[in-house]
């Protein structure tokens, strides 16, 4: 992933309707979920709504796919492991990151 593609993901995902909009859309996985559904879930008026789904497809975080008069929206699961992968690029130095039982303990 590139600099500027990651950059545009973290501008989709900076506000707060948004990044709640895809996490439902996460949580929902390839089952996919409706604009109807979100909207009863979240409580986003639909034309509030479309601008952040239209904001979170330009930033290629989601998919969307015509069921008959429905739209579905999915994560694009590919993008979301790439973002994760640039995020985690050689954290901790390239050592394990998993905290051990001493990192654990409060003295």
């Amino acid at each position: 992933m590139k600099n500027i593609d990651a950059v545009q993901s973290f501008l989709a995902l900076g506000q707060e309707s948004r990044l709640n909009i895809f996490r439902l859309i996460v949580q929902k996985g390839a089952e996919g979920v409706t604009p109807s559904e979100i909207k009863e879930s979240l409580g986003i008026p639909a034309a509030t709504l479309s601008f952040h789904l239209k904001e979170l497809y330009q930033a290629n975080l989601i998919l969307v796919e015509r069921q008959s008069r429905n739209l579905i929206y999915r994560p694009h699961a590919e993008q979301v492991a790439s973002l994760m992968d640039f995020l985690l690029f050689n954290c901790c130095g390239g050592k394990v990151c998993a905290p051990t039982k001493k990192d654990k303990s409060i003295n």
